[in-house]
């Protein structure tokens, strides 16, 4: 398979780069800036192409002109959010203007754009998929008050939406990854177990994500998941 990572140089992005791919596998990153250091299987080839999606027409022309000509996976795993966001100091009315556009060109603009432009090399394959990583503050009743953040993720579910109605006879797959709360901070090397216990219960180890991710594309082609809501087990919103 060849997959495109956009939103790749750490964190959850970063641990589908080192750890989604198998031996034969193409895995290509996206992000401001390549990491100086990466791990992956055995087998895997690993490419990197720099952009930054807050530029949304320069980012997707250097993106288009970069990637391969033909594509099995695309995951859009971007998503900004405001300086305040997730702290009881949040005040939508003290958001800068500057920074929420750069939010909503990131998480939702540059989204559709790249995935207009490369659209056409991914339903060559023989089982096209498109990966949202969504949130959890995407969903209805999600109990946050992020305005721009949430909005951005609640766009997700329409753009995947109406992919699947656009492209159900090209066999088009869109899932949504709902995600709660993450623990960014151990990467794959930390043993699952130490990195489940960041956060006492209350944050999903990258490692939970990557290995539903690997069933998601295992899957066969006559069947598909639409959406999968992971949040950690004591989240009190779930």
């Amino acid at each position: 398979m060849k997959i495109l990572v956009v939103g790749a140089s750490k964190g959850l992005g970063r641990a589908f780069v080192e750890g989604l791919g198998q031996d034969g596998d193409t895995v290509i990153g996206v992000s401001r800036s390549r990491p100086a250091a990466l791990s992956g299987g055995p087998g895997v080839t690993q490419d990197w192409i720099v952009a930054d999606l807050s530029d949304p027409r320069a980012a997707v022309d250097a993106i288009e002109a970069q990637s391969p000509a033909a594509l099995d996976v695309i995951i859009y795993n971007l998503g900004l959010w405001e300086s305040r966001a997730f702290g009881e100091d949040y005040d939508f009315l003290a958001d800068e203007d500057a920074a929420l556009i750069e939010l909503l060109n990131t998480n939702t603009v540059a989204a559709i754009l790249l995935l207009k432009r490369l659209l056409p090399r991914l339903l060559s394959a023989a089982k096209p998929h498109i990966i949202l990583t969504g949130s959890t503050s995407g969903l209805p009743g999600s109990g946050r008050p992020e305005v721009s953040f949430g909005a951005s993720k609640h766009a997700l579910r329409g753009i995947a939406e109406a992919l699947r109605e656009g492209f159900r006879a090209q066999r088009l797959a869109v899932t949504c990854l709902q995600l709660g709360y993450l623990n960014t901070e151990d990467a794959l090397e930390r043993p699952v177990a130490e990195a489940a216990a960041r956060g006492s219960g209350q944050l999903v180890p990258v490692h939970d994500v990557l290995l539903l991710t690997r069933a998601l594309l295992s899957l066969s082609d006559a069947s598909f998941v639409k959406e999968l809501v992971l949040p950690a087990l004591l989240d009190p919103r779930f």
